[in-house]
């Protein structure tokens, strides 16, 4: 007879052995730049710059929209440099992520992003030929013919 309170089961088996740690299949240091991964990190810093360079030499005409573009494009910046840093120097191996799964949350999340701060600013660009009255005796467009050249560039 068993004692009160005893199960005649056996405790469960221990779950570790079951699932392994997660693997960095993602090289550390200079060869990161040779993988798909690393090389849409690199692009991602390229034309981030280039965005944040084209959106903060127009004379925001609308604040609201072009600001998201600049947070999104400045913050998409930075984390993509932090992100190609980890793997440069090595960190991937010291810090127990699943770093494939991060690559890959990060790329789609800076895709969103990405999308949203587009739209944004293709309608900024769209509101090129409507005028913008100051008083009731002058108009002047929302974006001159440079600053619409500029917008459609960073839209790109």
């Amino acid at each position: 007879m068993l004692p009160r309170g005893a199960s005649s089961m056996p405790p469960p088996p221990n779950p570790a052995p079951y699932f392994p740690p997660p693997r960095v299949t993602l090289p550390s240091g200079l060869e990161i730049l040779r993988t798909f991964s690393g090389a849409v990190i690199f692009l991602e810093i390229l034309f981030g710059t280039i965005v944040w360079i084209l959106v903060a030499s127009t004379q925001v005409p609308l604040p609201l929209l072009q600001g998201w573009v600049m947070f999104v494009a400045v913050t998409a910046w930075f984390l993509s440099i932090v992100f190609l840093s980890v793997f440069l120097f090595g960190y991937a191996n010291r810090i127990a992520v699943n770093w494939n799964q991060a690559d890959f949350i990060f790329h789609g999340a800076t895709f969103v992003f990405y999308f949203g701060a587009f739209l944004l600013q293709a309608a900024t660009t769209s509101l090129h030929h409507f005028p913008r009255k100051f008083n009731s005796t002058t108009q002047e467009m929302i974006l001159s013919g440079r600053e619409y050249n500029i917008s459609i560039a960073a839209s790109v």
